[in-house]
């Protein structure tokens, strides 16, 4: 997997294209995560509306990754914290290759992952996002 951020098509913008998502509300984010691993099994939700979350934390779990990668880019190779962070993106590049499903399970999963990007993002706060260099 690349490590260049993903280029989203934008019909507004002139070119087309833009390199960075435009950020996310964190602690909206958060507050979803919480509530979906809240949920039992039964959780009475349409199949439809639990796909449309486990997309919504798809996606912000691909921009946490993305910040993740800029960050850790500014760290040595063999610092401990790289070595973590490339656990931690290695595992959420397998996670994030799995379709994601209308299922509880799998929005519980998707808010796991995000969780876990974002406390691992928080362990690097001290470290500035590089830039993103062209493939």
């Amino acid at each position: 997997m690349t490590d260049a951020p993903s280029t989203r098509t934008v019909p507004d913008e002139p070119g087309g294209a833009i390199e960075d998502p435009p950020p996310l509300d964190r602690e909206a984010q958060l507050s979803l995560v919480k509530a979906v691993l809240a949920w039992t099994d039964t959780a009475d939700l349409r199949e439809s509306d639990l796909a449309q979350i486990a997309l919504q934390l798809t996606e912000h779990a691909r921009i946490v990754a993305a910040d993740l990668r800029r960050r850790a880019a500014g760290l040595p190779e063999d610092s401990q914290r790289r070595v973590l962070v490339d656990v931690v993106l290695a595992e959420a590049d397998r996670r994030l290759s799995m379709l994601a499903r209308g299922t509880v399970a799998c929005c519980q999963n998707r808010a796991r992952l995000v969780r876990a990007l974002h406390e691992r993002l928080d362990r690097l706060a001290d470290v500035a996002p590089q830039a993103a260099t062209a493939p």
